[in-house]
């Protein structure tokens, strides 16, 4: 069988592979990465390193650091701890770029980090970004971040591959956002979820690098764990320009030449005829129109000519983010508010996605224009997308952001309201002073189709591992909502508190999502959630808290790829079990509350792969030896220290 576009690169990194053995969608591998990126995370990885017992970097020029997301907090205690990740990175001889650079994925993009066919891992969850650039970017989490720091590769579970082949062409004024916005609402049932998606089809060639990264940032907000697009013509041309950059800057060393894009000519980049997809979507660029989703859910879209006739009053704007803060973007928002200033009563808030995005727009006079008509100016980095730093969002109030996130709470306060639209919608509507845009034809329905292949598995008992539970028993907590997030479960307020312990972050638990959790839960219960639990981003300790609080596991329909390797990582079992879901759902059905005790026991019998209900018997998804070590050693981190006793063990041996 041949391979995907996907599948051949990750092989390209797989180590201890046989001669000729292949990989495919579901294998388990070990990968060494080309690189690793963490940001201000950096500081929570760095004592997880430490505690593996690792001395030095396996191989320094995997890791990079870049500052970018409480860069406005100048407080004595955050400058501190950007001190401490300086110092690391000197010590060990990384790749280091300071706040106010800009945010991280820009940052290793422009650099020449990402270059196509390359497998490329970064401790956010925007990490997808890197597949613009024909390379496998996915997030990973703390934990792996410093287990790759220590031995230079990790695990990984192929994914499902969807090949998404896009026809036609974009009409004027519409974006790469309404694009990527289109998709998520008319594929908004999980048909991509934890899925690794390939663009391909004659549209590819009709997007720039900017949409094209704005749309392989948002697949996450799709549900996939990549987006890559093909090698062409319209990525090369992008490389000779950084190229050049990097010739005319002066770098000693630049990490994109001449000489290195004439070898990527020669890499077999393409998927082969006969390769498996588990899914293929066909999708009619010439049928997208402005697009404006919210409130505070993604994938609840309204085509612009229907908003906008409810003339929705707005307070804040923002052009900014790692989706939307680039060249074009603020281009677009400047052609829009040219000779104009920014309505009474609203702040409009910008920042570029980089320094030199910044000065690049400086000099082609974009900004002086955005900084004429009211924009509020904020450093290169992130900020109020994620809830910090200034211009975060009042109870009552509604925003407009040309950011990829508009989960409640997360940009503010838990009762403000968010939509995200294109730059141009953004600019349109801080000068109207509610929600608006260009005029342009309504294009009546988005054209899309799916073919869905299915694998059908026969289900074998399982192994159980020494020190793995054999059953286990419980009383079942019910959170039916779906698409469950992570700033739900865990809050913004407390991520970059690295200083709290176990027990204060179980305090923490779900009161995003339900303030009466901690109440209503018990010591013991077994937590049930909906579809797609664990969503948006990568934050451990969404699962942590989980584990400290009590609960003994989580069982949901499905799971965010990134929250399950969470949790895995900290040795805290997840199950998943549409069927239980399905049946608890119709039988609560008229239960209002967010959290419910459904005074339900029940007994899991992990041989079999079974739930016991009463009556009612459930199958789920079995944990393999992989998954159960991980439980049995108590994370990851703990198998890492293993390893790298028994790699300590074997060079004291070779020494002596």
């Amino acid at each position: 069988m041949g391979q995907t576009l996907i599948e051949k690169i990750v092989e390209r990194y797989t180590i201890g592979l046989k001669p000729y053995q292949k990989v495919y969608a579901n294998d388990f591998v070990a990968v060494h990465p080309r690189h690793v990126m963490t940001h201000d995370n950096t500081g929570a990885v760095i004592p997880k390193f430490e505690s593996m017992g690792a001395v030095q970097v396996f191989d320094s020029t995997q890791p990079v650091f870049a500052l970018d997301h409480d860069v406005q907090n100048t407080s004595s205690e955050n400058l501190a701890k950007y001190a401490k990740i300086e110092a690391f990175a000197k010590k060990h001889g990384l790749a280091f770029f300071p706040a106010r650079r800009g945010i991280a994925h820009q940052v290793i993009a422009e650099e020449g980090f990402v270059i196509p066919g390359t497998l490329v891992f970064g401790s956010d969850s925007h990490s997808n970004i890197y597949g613009a650039l024909a390379a496998v970017g996915t997030p990973v989490v703390r934990t792996d971040a410093a287990a790759i720091w220590a031995t230079g590769q990790t695990w990984w579970q192929i994914p499902e591959i969807v090949k998404v082949s896009l026809v036609g062409q974009l009409r004027s004024g519409v974006t790469g956002k309404d694009l990527i916005l289109s998709l998520i609402g008319t594929f908004s049932k999980d048909e991509v979820l934890n899925c690794v998606l390939e663009f391909e089809g004659e549209g590819v060639a009709t997007l720039s690098m900017d949409q094209r990264m704005t749309i392989a940032n948002m697949t996450t907000e799709w549900g996939a764990l990549a987006g890559v697009f093909p090698y062409d013509g319209v990525l090369r041309t992008y490389l000779l320009e950084r190229a050049t950059f990097f010739e005319q800057r002066g770098d000693a060393n630049p990490r994109i030449t001449r000489a290195l894009i004439e070898s990527l000519d020669l890499l077999d980049l393409e998927a082969d005829r006969d390769a498996y997809y588990a899914e293929e979507l066909t999708f009619d660029l010439s049928s997208v129109s402005s697009i404006v989703a919210g409130p505070n859910e993604v994938k609840t879209i309204h085509s612009l000519p229907e908003i906008e006739s409810q003339k929705l009053k707005i307070d804040k704007a923002y052009l900014l983010s790692c989706v939307n803060g680039r060249l074009e973007d603020i281009r677009d928002a400047a052609k829009v508010i040219r000779g104009k200033k920014i309505a009474q009563g609203v702040k409009f808030y910008l920042a570029a996605a980089s320094s030199l995005i910044e000065q690049e727009a400086r000099q082609q006079g974009y900004w002086e224009t955005l900084v004429e008509a009211g924009a509020i100016v904020l450093p290169p980095g992130c900020g109020p997308c994620i809830g910090l730093g200034e211009g975060l969002l009042e109870e009552g109030e509604v925003g407009i952001s040309a950011t990829n996130r508009n989960f409640k709470g997360r940009m503010g306060s838990p009762q403000a309201r968010v939509y995200l639209a294109s730059p141009a919608v953004v600019a349109a509507s801080a000068v109207a002073g509610y929600i608006a845009g260009a005029k342009e034809p309504e294009v009546k329905s988005i054209q899309g189709m799916i073919t869905i292949n299915t694998r059908h598995e026969t289900q074998a008992e399982v192994e159980i591992a020494e020190g793995f539970p054999t059953q286990l028993e419980g009383e079942l907590l019910f959170a039916p909502k779906d698409n469950m997030n992570t700033d739900a479960i865990y809050g913004k307020e407390f991520t970059y508190q690295d200083h709290l312990s176990p027990a204060e972050m179980a305090t923490k638990a779900m009161l995003n999502y339900d303030p009466d959790f901690q109440t209503i839960a018990r010591q013991g219960d077994i937590l049930v959630g909906g579809w797609n639990f664990g969503a948006g981003s990568s934050r451990e300790q969404a699962a942590t808290c989980l584990k400290y609080r009590g609960i003994q596991l989580v069982i949901a329909g499905s799971y965010s790829q990134t929250y399950k390797r969470n949790a895995f990582n900290n040795g805290y079992i997840l199950l998943e079990c549409p069927e239980l879901v399905t049946w608890l759902k119709e039988t609560f059905a008229d239960h209002k509350e967010p959290t419910i005790r459904t005074r339900l026991n029940v007994s899991i019998d992990f041989a079999k792969s079974e739930i016991r209900c009463g009556e009612n018997s459930y199958t789920f998804s079995p944990l393999g030896q992989v998954a159960q070590q991980l439980v049995v050693l108590g994370g990851f981190e703990n198998l890492i220290l293993a390893q790298l006793k028994e790699q300590n063990s074997v060079l004291a041996a070779e020494v002596s």
